[in-house]
């Protein structure tokens, strides 16, 4: 029996009882999603019980740190938004390497060369745009800089959100954008939320026009019926992969690559359709109604030089839309 209790904010423990080893999970990954996750590994692995601390990935890595400071770190496993949290992490010495784990029908871009981390499934960020709006539907990342579009559009911010933190770096690195771009966004009342999940809500209920989001979440409230349409604009999409990693501190390294070789397996890769991602391995088909993933125009950046620039990513979007 699966059993989700609220401890603090931002943390979740979802536990399934009569098992006899404990595996914790650090994830940006929403809880719903989650426990059906959980329950379809305790069908292949019902001896592992599954504990979650749930939140934004910036949040996750700060409270990583801190207890690594402390000398107490509790995490298993690492499922988080972003490659550049990963490689940072990867950097500190902090991931173990596991280079047994299945990537045979994973493409080699979409993992660490050196196996410390392993992508889980493609998320790409685009527009939202409220179908009841009066407003023009969008079709490039130029047409929130409209006129029409001033104070109506909604972002999540980098200093919460791990895909954001992707998004923001990988456009303010493109000489068609750069940090210009934002200054504009900010001088037509462009707002910060949050998170992700912050955006879905103002456009779904019509507070906003448009916004900048990543997908899954558009589809799922648009299968809801919300008034809602996502946009992947012409100019291409920013994207992440969901990596997951085992931390060097593990505790119960064995379950962990369990945990790692399920989120690579096929069951995973097809559950993951079922919640609306691209999937990653290599001949399963995307969700209904999503385009061929070859077709999808990605806007690309260097990783390390994302990592690089990190900081100042997190700053400079803060002095344009506050903290």
């Amino acid at each position: 029996m699966l059993k989700v209790a609220s401890l603090a904010a931002g943390l979740v423990v979802a536990a399934v009882s009569a098992h006899a080893e404990t595996l914790m999970v650090y994830t940006s990954q929403p809880v719903d999603q989650m426990t059906s996750v959980i329950e379809l590994f305790n069908k292949s692995q019902p001896e592992i019980k599954v504990e979650l601390f749930r939140s934004g990935t910036t949040e996750i890595m700060n409270k990583l740190q801190a207890e690594l400071a402390a000398g107490q770190p509790k995490a298993d496993i690492l499922l988080i938004a972003d490659s550049i949290a990963m490689t940072a992490a990867k950097n500190q010495g902090l991931l173990m390497a596991y280079p047994e784990a299945p990537v045979k029908d994973y493409d080699p871009s979409q993992y660490d060369r050196d196996m410390t981390f392993f992508g889980t499934k493609l998320i790409t960020t685009g527009i939202v745009y409220n179908t009841g709006s009066k407003l023009p539907k969008p079709s490039s990342w130029m047409d929130l800089l409209k006129p029409e579009a001033k104070g109506q559009v909604i972002m999540p911010s980098p200093l919460y959100s791990g895909a954001a933190v992707i998004h923001v770096g990988t456009l303010a690195a493109q000489k068609e954008f750069g940090w210009g771009y934002f200054e504009k966004l900010a001088k037509n009342d462009a707002q910060a939320a949050k998170g992700n999940g912050g955006v879905r809500d103002a456009v779904a209920r019509g507070e906003k026009a448009y916004g900048v989001i990543v997908e899954y979440m558009a589809f799922e409230q648009a299968a809801k019926g919300s008034p809602v349409e996502f946009v992947f604009p012409k100019e291409g999409v920013t994207a992440i992969n969901q990596p997951v990693a085992i931390l060097k501190a593990a505790r119960n390294p064995a379950a962990a690559k369990k945990f790692v070789d399920f989120q690579l397996s096929r069951a995973a890769q097809e559950q993951s359709v079922t919640q609306k991602y691209f999937p990653l391995m290599k001949g399963v088909q995307p969700p209904a109604g999503y385009p061929d993933p070859a077709t999808l125009k990605v806007i690309e950046a260097d990783p390390n030089l994302l990592l690089k620039v990190d900081e100042e990513t997190k700053r400079k979007f803060a002095d344009y839309f506050g903290g």
